[in-house]
């Protein structure tokens, strides 16, 4: 841990190269990779604007919070942009059971010299400020709002943190992060999707520098993102099956909008069709056990209808035959 005391990042990389997007940009990068700098995958696929977003986060110190729908890969954009900056980054899965305690620190007893005594085991806050290290709180708005504010110093440009049981004052590494992740942007379980979301507090919300939303990816990009998590497929043949598959995803994406159908497809669900393909031969009963088990039966009706539209072919298995309003097609031409 303690390689993590290294100052600054020490040269300059050319975005272009990095990321293959097409900009001059040259942004402050660590030349070599420690311990906590994630694994890079070499297929990821970069959002042009959140990537520039984060990047801007991380060159000019700003805090950063990335919303979006489930399975879109706002943690990975972030644990991707620094791998290949080299920059030490530590995700912290947020959820209504995390207390104050658990970020901050607190006295526990450990033995020294045969010896029981008290000593403070500092958080996950405490150390990561003190090292150039990306701090991403995962599922932000999950966390309780009484315990979020523990960051709310630390959201300001000069923030510190204050450990009263320490009565001591944190000066923030120059080189730490702070980084978010939420579904709802702090306003709640609004369209009863996310459970367990909080309401959070607006003025810690305004206190974010840089807010970006990461929506689900266009359909060629969706298409190249399968190929790379499942590559046997990546044949003709195989190429136009993920072709329909991903069609059927916007169908549902488009179906979730006007309120047709309560969950959706995200690129994680179509990744898991396709690898689930592999092992069971037919698309649709990869279909059924990869998804559409998932949605309430009353909802089934539907979803074979894309199936059908997709693959021009019925979906069999299903439980259920109800009614498929004309609505629900409405959003999808």
């Amino acid at each position: 841990m303690e390689q993590l005391t290294r100052l600054m990042p020490d040269h300059m990389v050319s975005v272009r190269d990095l990321f293959n997007i097409d900009s001059d940009l040259k942004v402050a990068a660590f030349r070599e990779p420690d311990d906590h700098v994630p694994e890079a995958d070499p297929a990821y696929r970069f959002n042009h604007d959140v990537t520039l977003a984060i990047l801007a986060a991380f060159t000019r110190n700003r805090r950063m919070l990335l919303q979006g729908l489930h399975g879109t890969g706002k943690s990975t954009h972030i644990e991707q942009v620094a791998a290949r900056l080299n920059w030490p980054c530590v995700r912290v899965n947020l959820d209504g059971h995390i207390s104050r305690l658990d970020l901050v620190g607190r006295d526990t007893v450990v033995l020294k010299d045969g010896k029981q005594i008290t000593e403070f085991q500092e958080g996950i806050v405490p150390w990561a400020i003190q090292r150039p290290v990306a701090l991403i709180l995962d599922e932000y708005d999950a966390g309780r709002p009484d315990v979020m504010f523990v960051i709310q110093r630390l959201l300001e440009r000069d923030g510190k943190l204050t450990l009263l049981d320490q009565n001591r004052v944190l000066d923030v590494h120059p080189g730490f992060r702070l980084f978010a992740t939420a579904n709802t942007v702090g306003l709640g379980n609004l369209n009863g999707m996310y459970h367990g979301v909080q309401r959070l507090n607006h003025a810690q919300i305004d206190r974010w520098n840089i807010v970006a939303a990461l929506n689900h990816p266009p359909a060629e990009d969706e298409m190249e993102i399968v190929m790379a998590r499942v590559p046997e497929m990546d044949h003709p043949a195989g190429r136009e099956l993920v072709a329909s598959m991903v069609a059927v995803a916007k169908l549902t994406r488009d179906g979730f909008k006007v309120g047709d159908l309560s969950t959706l497809m995200s690129p994680r669900t179509v990744i898991t069709w396709a690898e689930n393909i592999g092992i069971f031969g037919d698309p649709g009963k990869a279909f059924l056990l990869s998804f559409v088990n998932k949605c309430d039966e009353a909802e089934h009706a539907i979803i074979a209808e894309y199936f059908q539209r997709c693959f021009d072919r019925e979906l069999d298995g299903l439980s259920s035959a109800a009614h498929v309003p004309d609505s629900a097609f409405a959003a999808a031409g």
